[in-house]
């Protein structure tokens, strides 16, 4: 199992730095940033720092979309930072739900996520290519052949399907493992259907974790499961809940949610947060007791997630990295 944490940008730089070295002297690989540019600060100026800071971690965006930049910027950002980095930058992408809904835009098709990945893969890996923003081809002359890995977030049937055919991993924003399990099986049986060899296929469940006692962890975190449910709402309004589409559990929740305010997305005091129940809150991230955590972890890890990335939301976030570091990581590592 590797670990990650994920930023949404507001920390101050010098927490941010802090934090990402103390995270990668806990064993965590992975630092992922949100890239919503209207709702948090720039991404990518953090990332660029804090890959400064450290020698082994991964960074990348969790996640961009196709919409908000040209692609030959967002594969010339992608390979600088590569090349920043010797190496240590992945992407995740998704269709662009905070970025371009707080601009009153829809967000992006899957086929136009699909071209978007298979396109930006092709111009950092030094290609030529021609899309249907640019008129003239495109290769970027400096690249290094740099094989970006990008992960697609997905919940849909249609998008797990793009994920398992497209993507170098799966992006599920959930740490129930019975939902992990059903969509995780969806996209490497899609990917295999077309003769992907999917033996190194990642799968990441990304969700808050807090340690405590569990009524204070639910306060903390209840503000996750109004963030899942707005996705699984545009689901359900597509394919309807009776459906085999995505699992019952995941849309029966949502049952009772009045709307959502993408102005606070993924914040503690958005209006709608009244349907979440205690139950679902527990099921959704990764509370309790550090044994809690591990036993919940190894669950993941049986149906076959490959990376735990927590998303630091919850406040006491040094806390949380030590608490992971000294008690959580290394029951992973033996």
């Amino acid at each position: 199992m590797q670990f990650g944490i994920c930023f949404k940008g507001e920390a101050h730089p010098d927490r941010t730095k802090n934090l990402v070295r103390q995270a990668e002297a806990g064993g965590f690989e992975y630092c992922w940033f949100y890239d919503s540019h209207i709702l948090w600060r720039d991404s990518y100026v953090a990332m660029a720092m804090c890959m400064e800071h450290t020698s082994k971690m991964r960074f990348g965006p969790c996640v961009t979309n196709p919409g908000v930049r040209d692609w030959s910027v967002a594969a010339s950002l992608f390979a600088s930072l590569a090349l920043q980095s010797n190496g240590r930058f992945d992407v995740g992408a998704g269709r662009g739900d905070s970025s371009l809904r707080v601009m009153g835009k829809k967000p992006a098709n899957l086929a136009r996520l699909s071209e978007f990945t298979d396109k930006v893969k092709a111009m950092v890996r030094g290609e030529e290519v021609t899309y249907d923003q640019c008129p003239a081809p495109v290769k970027i002359p400096w690249s290094t052949g740099y094989e970006l890995p990008i992960w697609l977030a997905a919940y849909g049937p249609k998008a797990i399907k793009v994920a398992g055919e497209k993507g170098d991993g799966l992006v599920l924003q959930i740490a129930e493992p019975a939902i992990c399990q059903w969509l995780s099986e969806r996209a490497i049986a899609a990917g295999k259907a077309i003769g992907r060899d999917m033996a190194d296929y990642q799968v990441m469940s990304a969700a808050p974790a807090y340690i405590g006692p569990m009524d204070v962890c639910v306060e903390k975190t209840k503000w996750f499961p109004a963030m899942v449910g707005n996705h699984i709402a545009d689901i359900v309004d597509r394919y309807g809940a009776d459906t085999s589409s995505i699992p019952e559990s995941l849309s029966a929740y949502i049952e009772k949610r009045r709307g959502y305010d993408y102005r606070k997305h993924g914040q503690s005091d958005n209006p709608y947060l009244d349907f979440i129940t205690p139950e679902v809150v527990e099921s959704f991230a990764v509370l309790g007791t550090p044994e809690q955590h591990v036993e919940k972890i190894r669950q993941l890890e049986s149906v076959g997630i490959t990376q735990f990335n927590i998303y630091l939301d919850n406040g006491d976030e040094e806390k949380l990295i030590a608490d992971y570091a000294a008690q959580v990581i290394p029951e992973f590592r033996n």
